[in-house]
């Protein structure tokens, strides 16, 4: 009984540290809203996968995202980027939880639950 407890432990503790190195856990199922210095809104929905999808305006994109080796840059490389956007769009990353607002590369951004 002993054995079993010690390893649902370490189990249990092995799979925090895994959601804990991933920065972006808590934004699978659910939307990212950004908003950039015009008012312009962007709803974006990333998948543990690597890819993502998103809507601009009257406009639905889709690519794939990276992280750096340090998990501090995200870039995303779209199949046809939205108007005005570099290919890819690469800008600094950190862990957020849902309900959380911060700002990043001239960006507003929200993390809302579910996909709105």
């Amino acid at each position: 009984m002993r054995t079993f407890l010690l390893a649902a432990a370490f189990t249990a503790l092995s799979v925090s540290a895994v959601y804990a190195e991933d920065v972006m856990a808590s934004r699978y199922g659910n939307t990212t809203i950004t908003t950039d210095a015009s008012g312009l809104q962007a709803r974006i929905y990333y998948n543990a996968d690597h890819t993502f999808t998103g809507k601009q305006g009257g406009m639905d994109f889709k690519g794939t995202w990276k992280l750096n080796d340090a998990s501090t840059q995200i870039c995303l490389t779209y199949d046809s980027a939205p108007a005005n956007t570099p290919n890819p769009l690469c800008a600094p990353i950190a862990a957020h939880k849902v309900g959380d607002k911060w700002s990043a590369a001239g960006r507003n951004l929200t993390l809302v639950q579910g996909i709105q």
